[in-house]
């Protein structure tokens, strides 16, 4: 198994490149999930919201119109 002396070094660096680019794309998925989840946890309370929102004109309704009967 002849290598030539010049791919030891080459193959060394592709490797560290190899190594720092999987940390790179480990760290980058790690804080595009942690976007996700936030994102997630945002669109609940929203949500909340909208709901006690609606009910509260729903609330709004029933009392004008029992004002209005009355």
């Amino acid at each position: 198994m002849d290598i030539p002396a010049t791919m030891i070094p080459i193959a060394g660096m592709l490797m560290v490149l190899a190594i720092v680019g999987i940390v790179f794309w480990y760290r980058g998925r790690e804080k595009e999930l942690q976007v996700h989840q936030d994102m997630r946890i945002r669109e609940m309370e929203h949500q909340r919201k909208i709901k006690e929102l609606e009910l509260e004109v729903e609330k709004e309704k029933t009392r004008r119109a029992a004002d209005k009967s009355a």
